[in-house]
């Protein structure tokens, strides 16, 4: 029925948007997989959640073997589409918010599929190994095995703040520094290992390569601060689990920025400028 497909709609975007780090993309995953729902003999579905998972989950395996292909020839630093965190299921643990930061996403990008299948249902959805051995068609310890490769090419994540008036008061002053001018006040606000990552995709001047350490940085956000001085309407809104920041100019989206804090000071700042990636955004919107 509709309504079995529906419940699940969320939880299958999510899943969707981890293993693919596009919003576009898992939409396109989404409407699949209700094609073929639409088609499948349901009285033989006994559990409509763990059909339609396998159902994603494959249907991501075969896009993302050419989506590395595509990425490797991508303009610059590549970056996940920024998705709305209402989107993307529960954020009321560290490590739900965490799964779907940009910091983590990129890192993601270093698993092959098979690996990235793995990790993404076990730890970001807490999938048992029986589970994912029926997903993906395989023995519980190949899994185990693919896990173990893909926590090690992963590493330890860096975790960041939890949300609150601590992390809210952070990127306030960030964003009060940022745009008046005020390097001092930047300075205090900034990690030391602070990295600034800004994706253009050709399509809009960015810097090609992550822009590493406070004192770089510091001249980094001072520079495009300048361009959404005046002219600009900015707005905040919670992205993939961290502090957001939406530009609008005559109406239209044209960057969102991610903040990221950990330790009570910015340590990441990603600034998503390629329009292809904020259509999900202006359509959340009504842009």
């Amino acid at each position: 029925m509709i309504e079995d497909f529906e419940s699940q709609r969320r939880r299958m975007f999510s899943l969707a948007y981890r293993m693919l780090g596009s919003a576009a993309e898992a939409e396109d995953v989404v409407q699949d997989a209700y094609l073929r729902w639409h088609g499948a003999e349901r009285q033989h579905i006994r559990s409509p959640g763990a059909w339609l998972a396998k159902v994603v989950t494959n249907l991501c395996l075969n896009r993302l073997t050419s989506a590395r292909a595509t990425r490797e020839r991508y303009v610059g630093f590549w970056l996940p589409e920024p998705v709305a965190s209402g989107a993307l299921g529960p954020m009321e643990t560290a490590e739900q918010r965490d799964s779907v930061s940009m910091a983590f996403l990129v890192l993601l990008e270093r698993l092959t599929p098979a690996e990235r299948a793995v990790f993404v249902l076990r730890e970001a959805f807490s999938y048992g190994y029986r589970e994912i051995a029926e997903v993906l068609d395989l023995s519980e310890a190949n899994c185990r095995q693919l896990l173990l490769r893909a926590r090690r090419r992963v590493g330890e994540p860096r975790r960041f703040d939890p949300p609150g008036e601590r992390r809210q008061r952070i990127v306030e002053l960030f964003l009060t520094a940022a745009r008046s001018g005020d390097l001092a006040g930047l300075e205090q606000v900034l990690a030391a290992d602070v990295t600034a990552w800004a994706d253009g995709g050709g399509r809009v001047t960015a810097a090609l390569r992550p822009v590493v350490g406070r004192a770089k940085v510091v001249r980094y956000v001072a520079g495009i601060a300048g361009r959404y001085r005046a002219g600009a309407e900015l707005a905040y809104a919670e992205v993939n689990g961290q502090d957001g920041i939406l530009a609008w100019r005559g109406g239209d989206l044209v960057t969102v920025f991610v903040v990221e804090v950990a330790g009570g000071r910015v340590a990441g700042l990603c600034t998503i400028l390629n329009p292809d990636k904020l259509s999900h955004f202006r359509v959340l919107a009504g842009s």
